[in-house]
């Protein structure tokens, strides 16, 4: 069984989610956002290492308010830079030696089954690299300025994919792939870059990046869902 690192980049704003503070720490079925997001790896025997990299202005809420349950977890917090990368940077300086994998997983993806994690997990053992993905399966329009300007053809487009996370990588390779100052909101794209090929394993639904005030609900919902 491989020894992972996870990374939690968690260190954006509320500007897109619509509020002051970070939608991490926003209340989701008795808890906060971040804290189910830990809770998926926080049992797992094969995580040795939780990193939690957080913005600068949210360490004071979060040593108020979340303290005693990121020490229950052993999470580890790393203050973010000013983009990913530098975050997912910051992290991986204090990445244990031990750990033969390193799992990027964003902070705001609360749902996350462990069916996918032990499906990415053994993929990027077995292969150096792999990542949650999810087919497109309908219909691609092109929208400018609110209007279609063009639809995608079906026949040439079938192989899409959106991105989800985790995204996991044998620890030198990662740390390879962000020893330069490229920038990218997808750590897949640097370790591809060097040209090292990364494994698609199908992801799941249920795995929403919470982003808006209705993802918000909508992660509410699944997660009641699954309590009943």
């Amino acid at each position: 069984m491989a020894a992972v690192s996870v990374i939690l980049p968690g260190g954006g704003s509320g500007k897109r989610f619509g509020t002051q503070q970070n939608k991490i720490y926003q209340p989701l079925v008795g808890r906060t956002l971040v804290e189910h997001t830990i809770a998926a790896f926080a049992q797992r025997a094969d995580v040795i290492q939780i990193i939690l990299v957080h913005g600068e202005a949210d360490r004071e809420w979060i040593e108020a308010n979340l303290t005693r349950q990121l020490a229950e977890w052993n999470v580890q917090l790393v203050t973010g830079g000013a983009t990913r990368s530098e975050s997912v940077r910051n992290a991986l300086a204090v990445v244990s030696p031990d750990a033969d994998l390193i799992a990027v997983h964003d902070a705001a993806r609360p749902i996350l089954p462990q069916d996918a994690i032990d499906r990415v997990f053994a993929k990027a053992h077995a292969t150096g690299a792999a990542m949650l993905t999810m087919p497109l399966f309908g219909t691609i329009k092109r929208v400018d300025d609110g209007l279609i300007t063009d639809t995608l053809p079906r026949e040439k487009f079938h192989n899409l994919h959106e991105a989800q996370t985790p995204q996991v990588f044998r620890r030198a390779l990662l740390l390879e792939a962000y020893a330069t100052d490229t920038d990218a909101t997808d750590d897949a794209a640097l370790v591809e870059q060097l040209g090292h090929p990364v494994s698609a394993v199908l992801g799941d639904l249920r795995n929403i990046k919470v982003t808006r005030p209705e993802d918000l609900h909508m992660a509410e919902t699944l997660l009641q869902t699954e309590m009943n």
